[in-house]
């Protein structure tokens, strides 16, 4: 698939998940997977890397979530387990307004992490390479977020010291995650599972949100 291919796909998907985003904005997100392609040769950072898979996979299976969490007005988000940087480096390029941490305990991701954000201009982020029961930031975060990272009880007990009062954590799940629920420790409360169709993949995403029980 060429870049123009990737870029039509990209405008494609997304007008149907309703967002807008500048055309210097649709080119960073391009340029991200550029770089997640060339740095992947060595790093292993994605099994997906097919382009025209990379776009529906990488960029708008994160992008299907941004809305939902945009609609809480967060001011400051935290991505654990980041990886090879989603859903955080495209949410940071979309809402150049919000604080983004992209923490991950690998050495080699978080190298590229930074990299990437600097490559990008992307000075809304910060990248933080430890393990997240030892991350200590100064402020809590309004969103707590993941993908693919760990089953929703460990989650949250991993990083309830991270949510900010009255912060939620939003993660972003494939099916229906109904015994992981199950399993939430008692002192949270669900809010609610939002379907995300992603367009270009088949298969089931949702955003799992939790806070803490009054």
């Amino acid at each position: 698939m060429s870049e123009a291919l990737q870029a039509q796909q990209l405008e494609q998907g997304l007008d149907r998940l309703g967002l807008t985003l500048d055309p210097v904005q649709q080119r960073q997100l391009l340029d991200y997977l550029a770089l997640l392609s060339k740095w992947n040769k060595v790093y292993s950072l994605t099994a997906i890397t097919e382009p025209s898979k990379m776009v529906s996979h990488h960029l708008l299976d994160s992008l299907a979530a941004l809305a939902p969490i945009a609609a809480r007005h967060p001011a400051t988000l935290a991505d654990i387990g980041s990886g090879g940087g989603q859903p955080g480096i495209p949410f940071a390029i979309a809402r150049p307004d919000w604080r983004i941490v992209l923490l991950d305990s690998n050495h080699k991701k978080t190298s590229f992490l930074k990299q990437a954000t600097i490559e990008l201009g992307l000075g809304n982020v910060e990248v933080v390479c430890d393990r997240v029961e030892q991350f200590r930031p100064a402020q809590g975060f309004d969103i707590v977020t993941s993908r693919a990272f760990a089953d929703l009880a460990d989650f949250v007990r991993w990083t309830r010291h991270l949510l900010a009062p009255g912060g939620r954590w939003a993660a972003l799940k494939g099916v229906h995650p109904f015994e992981e629920i199950a399993a939430l420790p008692a002192d949270v409360r669900m809010l609610g599972v939002e379907p995300l169709p992603v367009p270009g993949l088949e298969a089931e995403r949702c955003l799992v949100w939790v806070e803490e029980a009054a």
